[in-house]
This record gives structure tokens, C-alpha cells and sequence, in this order.
């Protein structure tokens, strides 16, 4: 008897494992499906695997309205789902807002809104998403491009809580699998992705990292991509573990002022943690929020000569008199 293709055949493991890994065997999962090849071929893989462990697969199309056509490919996209035995497919309108962090961020921001409220209300015990490899790797690439820390490097997890109160988790089960698999299997099943035009707009900066990536697979050798996904996963340990005693540290300081001794008895490495959680739960914006804004607030500790407060994002400074330090509303 003749298996499936190998591309459609590693897409099925990668969800098979993803499901078992995470304790999601039997339950209900929705697929976040845009329409491209990546979802496409998760929404397939799960509608193969996932029934026939017990559980069941919901489809959701999140339509922004951002382009021209939109309605026709969330339809499209809607209607390829149900070909592929999930039930039952919604189709999602969202508004996005042009405020905070820019557009793609604003987009996200409604996405993952709307995927967690119909995930909730579909009974749902998690979001599969069609991140594969090549996403991870251009992930990391942009980090090392912007000088990011380790908690940027360490690129997208393959599972995490969908938002703070939500029981809900996102699950990334393709992380190890390229991207050609995911088109590979569209192509054996006869399924015809759209293709998004803004995955070809330089004017996105992960559009001009996706363009780098076989540049260095070219000049650096095969393999490329998979190492910096491996990358990825080696700095997520350190990562959670420096955040998890960065958080402990938190739990430790207790009301404003703090003594200066204590947080600079702490690593730099935690210390700067422990500044980035103090910002973050003081109403900082997370995208605002940037290293150089911590070193500046750690210099207080560790180079002070009497220099005034430091302004943090959303309103905050961090003021340091005598012994003490203290991050407080700015007005």
C-alpha cells in the first residue's frame, strides 16, 4: 500500500507529536487558516490526524479588510477547510486600528483577539498556527539585525497561553519543518493556496530577512535556516530560566523605593529582567520598551554620579535618590 507523500506525511507527524506533546490528544483544536500554503497544509495534516485520535478540528479565517478582495480569499480559504473535514469554518471580520505599535502589529493584535474569542466559544482547548522553520529562522535573523537580547533570539515558541486569563493556548506544531514541505504539500493534495501580497513588500522588514535567508545558503552552505531555528531553541531554555529567576527576584522587591543593594547584588543578566518586568507591570508597552531603555534605568545602579531620572514608555521614570530607587508614574 502506497503511504502519502513525504511532504504530507511529515506535516501529519509534526501535528501527531504536537497534539501528544502538549496533552491535546482527543480534544477540540481550531486552525488559524489565512488561505496560504502554510496553513493550508496545517489545516489538512490536522483534519487527517486529529479525528482519528478523538478529537475534532474548527477552522477560523480572520479577515482584517486591509486588502482589496479580502472577503473573496477568506471565503476561499473557508471553503478549502471544509474540503478538508474541518467543522465547523468561520470567517472572522476584524477592525484593525492604526494606533500603537503600526500596522502589522495592530493586525496581529486583532487576529489573536479574534482567534482566542472563537477558540473560547468553540470549546477549544488550543490555536494551531502554520509557523514553520524558515518563519523561525527569519525571526531569529531579525533579532541578531536589531541587537536583540535573548528572549528576542530565542524566536517564537511552539506553545504559549493565548493571551493572560485564557485557558486557551497557541500551538506552533510546524516549527520544524520547512517551508517547501508545507508547499510541498498543498501541491500533493490539490490544494491551491493564496498567495499573500505583502510577503513580497520590501517595504517589510521580515519581507527583505525572507529575501536574505537564501543568500546565506548560498554563500554559507546548506543549512542555514535550520541551524538558526536550533538557535531558537537552545537561547528559549536559557532564556526561561534567566526570566524565571528574574521573576522570583520581582516577587522579592516589594513596595517602591528599593535598596540599590539589593538589585545590584543580582546578576546583570536577572537585574535587567527584573527592570523589564517592574516597566512592563507598571503599563510600559512591551514594543516600546527597548534595551537601551533598561541599560539607561540599570545605570542608575551601577555607573550613578547623580544624574537625574529616566523616562521609560507609557509614562514612567525611574528616579533615584540616596540608596533608593523607585519606578513611578512620570505626572
Amino acid at each position: 500500500m502506497v503511504g502519502p507523500a513525504p511532504d504530507v506525511a511529515a506535516t501529519r507527524v509534526a501535528v501527531r507529536r504536537a497534539m501528544a506533546s502538549r496533552g491535546l490528544t482527543g480534544q477540540r483544536v481550531v486552525i488559524a487558516c489565512s488561505g496560504g500554503a502554510d496553513s493550508l497544509a496545517l489545516a489538512a495534516a490536522a483534519g487527517f490526524e486529529v479525528p482519528r485520535a478523538g478529537g475534532s478540528v474548527a477552522g477560523v479565517i480572520v479577515d482584517h479588510g486591509l486588502q482589496p478582495g479580502s472577503e473573496q480569499v477568506a471565503a476561499t480559504a473557508a471553503d478549502q477547510c471544509r474540503s478538508l473535514g474541518l467543522d465547523p469554518v468561520e470567517v472572522v471580520r476584524v477592525s484593525v486600528s492604526g494606533a500603537g505599535e503600526g500596522p502589522e502589529s495592530a493586525a496581529r493584535d486583532a487576529r489573536y483577539a479574534a482567534l482566542t474569542a472563537a477558540a473560547e466559544r468553540l470549546g477549544a482547548a488550543a490555536i494551531l498556527l502554520g509557523h514553520t522553520r524558515d518563519d523561525q529562522a527569519e525571526q531569529v535573523l531579525l533579532g541578531l539585525a536589531r541587537g536583540s537580547g535573548t528572549r528576542s533570539l530565542a524566536g517564537m515558541p511552539p506553545a504559549r497561553p493565548a493571551q493572560t486569563c485564557s485557558a486557551v493556548l497557541v500551538v506552533r506544531p510546524f516549527l520544524t519543518v520547512p517551508r517547501t514541505a508545507t508547499e510541498g504539500t498543498c501541491h500533493a493534495l490539490g490544494l491551491t493556496p493564496w498567495s499573500d501580497p505583502h510577503n513580497t513588500d520590501e517595504t517589510f522588514t521580515r519581507v527583505r530577512a525572507r529575501r536574505v535567508l537564501p543568500v546565506l545558503e548560498r554563500e554559507l552552505g546548506p543549512g542555514v535556516s535550520a541551524a538558526l531555528a536550533r538557535t531558537a531553541d537552545l537561547l528559549r531554555d536559557d532564556a526561561e530560566a534567566l526570566d524565571a529567576a528574574a521573576h522570583t527576584a520581582y516577587e522579592g522587591l516589594g513596595e517602591p523605593p528599593w535598596p540599590v543593594s539589593g538589585l545590584t547584588a543580582l546578576p546583570a543578566a536577572i537585574r535587567r529582567r527584573v527592570w523589564r518586568e517592574l516597566a512592563l507591570r507598571s503599563g510600559s508597552p512591551s514594543g516600546a520598551l527597548t534595551g537601551e531603555h533598561l541599560r539607561a534605568a540599570d545605570a542608575l545602579l551601577t555607573d550613578w554620579h547623580g544624574q537625574g531620572p529616566i523616562d521609560l514608555p507609557g509614562g514612567l521614570r525611574v528616579h533615584r535618590r540616596g540608596d533608593l530607587v523607585a519606578l513611578l508614574p512620570s505626572r
